[in-house]
């Protein structure tokens, strides 16, 4: 099954890649690596604002996250021209918004761990970091960065 028949069964559309709100490119490929910039969680279109442990639980951020992993699917798309290049998914960073309690970024960075692994199978298998932050852009609730490698 192509990646694009897992997306479909999935019931997952890609996005279009989104304008950057700053001075930075949504991605760039040097030799066989692709870096995608952060993106941030959104819900109907705006930013998913909130913060772990004070507002939102971990459950919607798994929700959030893999919502990002929408997004970062799109991007890739578009970097690539076609997610049948991608050879590895190499590593995801996650940022989640949290207050000093909060300890669960690694659950919350699962909801976009794990539909990375359903969509890319044994190339989504990737290393990660997820850390707790005092704030993330526009309030929104997981920032997550993607580096992948094309074949």
């Amino acid at each position: 099954m192509s990646i694009y028949d897992k997306l479909k069964e999935l019931g997952i559309t890609l996005p279009a890649v989104a304008t950057p709100a700053a001075a930075y490119v949504p991605f760039v490929q040097t030799g066989n690596l692709v870096f995608l910039s952060g993106h941030i969680a959104k819900k109907n279109g705006t930013p998913w604002v909130g913060q772990f442990g004070k507002d939102i639980t971990t459950e919607e951020g798994k929700t959030a996250a893999r919502a990002v992993a929408i997004d970062l699917m799109g991007t890739l798309h578009a970097a690539v021209g076609d997610l049948g290049k991608v050879k590895r998914i190499v590593k995801l960073m996650s940022l989640v918004n949290s207050t000093g309690s909060f300890t669960e970024q690694h659950l919350v960075t699962n909801g976009a761990s794990e539909l990375i692994g359903q969509v890319f199978g044994d190339k989504g298998a990737h290393a990660r970091s997820a850390f707790g932050v005092a704030q993330i852009p526009m309030g929104a609730c997981v920032e997550i960065e993607l580096i992948a490698e094309i074949a």
